[in-house]
């Protein structure tokens, strides 16, 4: 009786194991992030930025980040759109970004990207961190907060 007692024990905490390290995070780097549809969209997402396309590239949103960048006024709204403007990067640019620094944790339906950069002139060094968060449903990434 003790033994088969045991050996469920044992069954169950395999189990366990096996669960806790399915559902472990996964991390990509550099290149292998462009292939990942979330890597894709953000791309897409700062090259809309960039070209100054904000109605698309809030498409690229959960429908909570569409309904709030929606109710924001349209003063607000074209604020923020020369602000993100400013601050984008081409995608293509992007991407060597993220080939060369990018760092992209998948864990569940949740994803982020970091992007960090580090530089140094004549005045010293600095660092330079980009974060992107998504929701995964299925294939699709959708950026979120």
């Amino acid at each position: 009786m003790n033994i088969r007692r045991l050996s469920i024990a044992a069954l169950g905490f395999a189990l366990l194991g096996l669960v806790q390290t399915a559902s472990a995070a996964t991390e990509i780097k550099g290149a292998a992030i462009l292939d990942h549809p979330c890597g894709k969209v953000s791309v897409k997402h700062m090259g809309l930025v960039h070209a100054g396309k904000m109605a698309d590239a809030v498409k690229l949103g959960t429908p909570e980040m569409q309904k709030q960048w929606n109710d924001m006024s349209a003063d607000d709204r074209k604020m923020m759109a020369g602000m993100m403007k400013e601050m984008s990067k081409s995608a293509a640019d992007f991407s060597k970004e993220i080939k060369a620094n990018g760092l992209l944790v998948v864990d569940g339906d949740k994803a982020t990207l970091t992007v960090q950069k580090t530089t140094k002139d004549a005045n010293g060094s600095g660092t330079e961190t980009l974060t992107q968060r998504f929701a995964i449903n299925g294939a699709t990434c959708l950026i979120t907060r």
